[in-house]
């Protein structure tokens, strides 16, 4: 079964899942324990769990760098570049920018048929800490850009492949990069397995805290398998963690002009509003429009008293950020409370369709924005008390959807760049887990888990698709970087 062909068994089918109610259908139609671990076995009828092993490109398939390009028609032009500069950097840089790309190859695959809220982008990068409204330090999915409803093996495959691309970037030996990708997918079979016993809230409610990871550190300091130098750096990230807020960019990206601050110019990664508004439009006085749409936004938060009503809007900026975002609007407003001394960056960011839209149909949103929360509300242990959505007409009369959030908020990522096999094989371990709580909360655990079951067989068959898929992408990135070369797509480097 594929998701372009999804034929219906006798319990539920894909698209049934993402129409209609909220509520997928398995919750809708009650079914009992006996008959979602049936649903999970039976699936393997559909699509046995080797089959995820293959992958070969078929004689139709897209052409990468025309679906960049066609990705590219409605984004900012002018940064475009920057976004193919930066995914020239490496095939993992490729791999990361190319969420389109793998999208089209995934819809090609084979899939069993239960459907969860996937991240539709979940490459290791898009892991991090983060704080929660309780004041926590959390370990969770932090990028729902893609996020829709479809096939859980599509996440796990993203992950991993991922991580087959990273470990030939930093030249571990295929044996040590296999053993990162089963570490990934064998913890996402056994956290799906353990939540699949769970009481539903203790499912739901399932997370990681920081210290439970720096435990975990540790622990493999004292088995041997993780030096100190990696422990003391998971440390120092979350450590570091704690001080990436408003106060800090603040400090960073602000100036004082005429008695008031304003975000610092540092083209083209940051311009000012005034500088990309048109001299007649109505955006030539943007303080009164903006003021207006944050009203509006407010709409989107809580009904009662909300921490966003006492802060005053003070300036705005355009921002690049990531590397597949590249090109889409995105901008941070600064407001201030009680003082110059009290600030809130907020990142309006735009939300274009998803990339698996094309491929699964489109959202039951018809907001993009709302499209982000929703799916982040879904995936996340918890969510930042900001998250929001709007729609804007834009600098050039478009209207276009974003959503709202907290700029930095103890924003921090495990550095992997200087993680050995070994270190890296822990975070392949959380991201794993942490993939499968998110999995777990709206999709169907009970029957994932049945039809994962307790051998290793997916797990081995998802290492085969990684280096097969891994190898797509070196070809790909150098299909790439021939476009480049040949003056078929600019790329701007070192931005």
């Amino acid at each position: 079964m594929t998701a372009e062909a999804t034929t219906e068994d006798h319990w539920v089918t894909t698209v049934s899942e993402r129409e209609g109610s909220s509520a997928p259908a398995w919750r809708r139609a009650h079914l009992s324990v006996q008959q979602r671990v049936e649903r999970g076995r039976s699936s393997r009828k559909v699509a046995p769990r080797s089959a995820h092993g293959q992958w070969r490109p078929g004689p139709g398939r897209l052409d990468p760098v025309a679906l960049l390009e066609d990705q590219a028609q409605d984004r900012v032009a002018e940064l475009v570049p920057v976004r193919y500069g930066r995914m020239s950097a490496s095939p993992f840089a490729f791999y990361r920018g190319g969420a389109l790309v793998m999208a089209a190859d995934l819809a090609t695959t084979p899939v069993s048929g239960v459907t969860v809220q996937l991240c539709g982008d979940a490459h290791l990068s898009n892991f991090g800490l983060f704080g929660s409204p309780e004041r926590r330090m959390l370990f969770d999915i932090n990028d729902f850009d893609e996020t829709l409803p479809g096939p859980w093996e599509w996440d796990v495959k993203r992950l991993a492949a991922s991580f087959e691309v990273l470990g030939r970037e930093k030249g571990f030996s295929a044996a040590e990069r296999r053993d990162v990708v089963l570490t990934a997918v064998a913890e996402y079979r056994r956290r799906m397995r353990e939540a699949a016993g769970l009481p539903t809230l203790e499912a739901w409610y399932d997370h990681l805290e920081a210290a439970q990871l720096l435990k975990l550190f540790r622990q493999q300091v004292r088995v041997k398998k993780l030096t100190r130098d990696e422990a003391r750096r998971a440390a120092k990230t979350v450590s570091d963690a704690y001080s990436r807020d408003s106060t800090r960019v603040l400090s960073k990206r602000t100036s004082k002009d005429g008695g008031d601050l304003r975000i610092v110019a540092d083209p083209p990664l940051i311009v000012p509003i005034e500088d990309l508004v048109v001299p007649g439009s109505e955006w030539e006085n943007p303080t009164p429009l903006i003021k207006r749409l944050l009203a509006s936004y407010r709409r989107t938060l809580s009904h009662h008293g909300h921490p966003l009503e006492e802060f005053r809007y003070v300036h705005a900026a355009r921002k690049v950020v990531g590397v597949g975002s590249v090109g889409t609007r995105c901008y941070i407003l600064l407001l201030v409370g009680r003082d110059h001394q009290d600030p809130l960056f907020l990142q309006v960011k735009e939300a274009q369709a998803s990339v698996l839209e094309r491929f699964l149909g489109p959202s039951r949103q018809s907001h993009h924005g709302e499209r982000v929360v929703a799916g982040q509300r879904v995936m996340q242990a918890a969510t930042d008390i900001f998250l929001g959505w709007q729609r804007i007409k834009g600098l050039d009369g478009v209207n276009r959807d974003y959503y709202v959030r907290q700029f930095q908020d103890w924003k921090g990522s495990l550095d992997t760049d200087h993680m050995h096999p070994a270190g890296t094989g822990i975070y392949a371990r959380v991201c794993g887990a942490t993939l499968a709580r998110a999995h777990a909360r709206w999709g169907d655990r009970i029957a994932i888990a049945s039809y994962l079951g307790t051998s290793d067989s997916f797990d081995q068959a998802i290492a085969d698709f990684s280096v097969a898929y891994a190898n797509q992408t070196e070809r790909d990135y150098a299909t790439f970087l021939k476009a480049i070369g040949s003056g078929r797509i600019a790329a701007a480097r070192g931005i």
